[in-house]
């Protein structure tokens, strides 16, 4: 990563996991041979994720197909033969799972030679299982703590929180930003000195380039003595249905990322909306993405403006929304576990739409017709309420909400549609589509991904 950020260019990272060690081994070679630079993926299956470890076997033993890598079911040395030759400094391997109860998956990937995961305490707890937060939390404090084990191996373990993609979308950008710093804050307690901070992209690009400049200013700020970047998330939500607008979706993401100064893009592919992509559709999303952000980088820095995390960004309140909530928390407690178990009790963290058990649900959101994202019910979030001394905003109903859901989707394919010139709002005029580069035919294996990570 820092060899990448020293040159300027943006890592980009697929989400990969295909049961058969071949297919995921050469999934592995797709990605690191692709152009631009890459890192590798292990998405794991959610057998692996949920624990049930017996059906893995079952699984493996029938022949059946899994949705993922079983890390934890494969003997250690089928993994490292997967790797061999393939993981190292110059192209590491990140282990992806969805897991609140993670530690069988961290001692499995520990056990094959990685260092590096993602999630976390609130992020893999309340949006993809009914686990209790306070379970959640002491099994990634065991997890944290298993893992920066690995120091005293001469690694630099490496955690990436999830918390700025709760529930993929419809949240707005101060509680994506409080999540990924409080589970970041978190990692750093229980001894890991080498984090990513993720946001995951929306339906409005000035919004989140203001998002992912406060993540950058504030992660810098409360996370000094940790080595850190940030990671922006291709659009999570309902995707454009034509793969020229999922094309131009990705292309926006890459070009975000420039602009707003992310180190690293996860990626998706033009087949999202349809199915399970291949190898080579990902290898062709990772190269696309790779060009879009040299092209941003290049007609960014023709016109004196190379970007640098934050020029120029409109300030809406995201950083004092962010900062209250982050504050509000830390006065909780002093361990940041505990401080987490209690503010979801007290309401002072409240995903909306989240059914999760221990999540109060009084809060609630909405979607301009321009896709800004806005509170129109902060429930006891310490945050001002929607409005203010002005009309206050619409809450969703039903209609509104499945709206809402597919305003990306709509706006992308209906972008993709029109004339050339108005499919690019942010390029220089007179800038064309630009063709896709080729990927080899003989790589196409198909890529089995956890529901995990969607």
């Amino acid at each position: 990563m820092a060899r990448a950020r020293a040159a300027g260019a943006l890592v980009v990272q697929p989400r990969m996991g295909m049961a058969d060690p071949g297919r995921m081994r050469a999934g592995l070679l797709a990605t690191r041979g692709a152009r631009g630079v890459t890192v590798g993926t292990l998405t794991l299956d959610s057998y692996t994720r949920t624990g049930d470890l017996a059906a893995v076997r079952r699984a493996l033993a029938d022949g059946a197909e899994l949705n993922g890598y079983p890390i934890a079911g494969h003997p250690a040395r089928t993994t490292r033969e997967v790797l061999r030759g393939v993981a190292g400094a110059g192209f590491p391997v990140q282990v992806r799972h969805g897991s609140a109860m993670p530690e069988h998956i961290v001692r499995a990937l520990l056990a094959v030679g990685l260092d590096a995961t993602e999630g976390g305490p609130v992020s893999y707890c309340l949006p993809y299982s009914r686990t209790p937060l306070r379970e959640a939390v002491d099994a990634w404090r065991r997890s944290c703590e298993l893992l920066a084990s690995a120091e005293e191996f001469g690694a630099t373990p490496h955690l990436e929180t999830f918390g700025g993609c709760l529930m993929g979308q419809l949240c707005p950008p101060s509680l994506l930003i409080a999540t990924s710093l409080l589970e970041a804050l978190f990692f750093r307690q229980h001894g890991l000195r080498s984090v990513s901070l993720s946001y995951a992209q929306q339906a409005h690009p000035g919004q989140d380039a203001e998002a992912l400049t406060v993540l950058g200013r504030l992660a810098a700020e409360l996370l000094p003595d940790v080595e850190h970047h940030i990671v922006l998330y291709a659009y999570m939500g309902v995707f454009p249905r034509t793969p020229a607008g999922a094309e131009l979706l990705l292309e926006d993401a890459a070009r975000l990322a420039v602009r707003a100064g992310a180190a690293r893009l996860i990626v998706k592919t033009t087949a999202e909306a349809h199915r399970i992509p291949t190898v080579a559709e990902n290898v062709r999303a990772l190269e696309a993405a790779s060009a879009a952000a040299a092209d941003e980088r290049a007609r960014r820095t023709a016109a004196g403006d190379p970007g640098d995390g934050g020029a120029g960004v409109e300030d809406t309140g995201i950083e004092a929304e962010a900062r209250a909530l982050v504050g509000a928390v830390l006065e909780l407690d002093p361990d940041i576990g505990r401080a987490l178990v209690r503010a979801f009790a007290a309401g002072y963290l409240d995903v909306p739409y989240c059914l999760h058990p221990d999540n109060a649900g009084r809060s609630r959101t909405g979607l301009t017709p321009d896709g800004r994202l806005y509170w129109s019910d902060t429930g006891s979030l310490p945050i001002a309420g929607p409005g203010g001394d002005g009309p206050r905003p619409p809450i969703l109903g039903s209609a509104g909400l499945l709206s809402a859901l597919s305003h990306v989707q709509r706006e992308y394919d209906g972008r993709a549609a029109a004339p050339a010139p108005h499919r690019h709002p942010s390029a220089p005029p007179g800038r064309q589509a630009r063709t896709l580069p080729a990927v080899p035919h003989d790589v196409h294996a198909t890529t089995r991904v956890g529901t995990s990570t969607p």
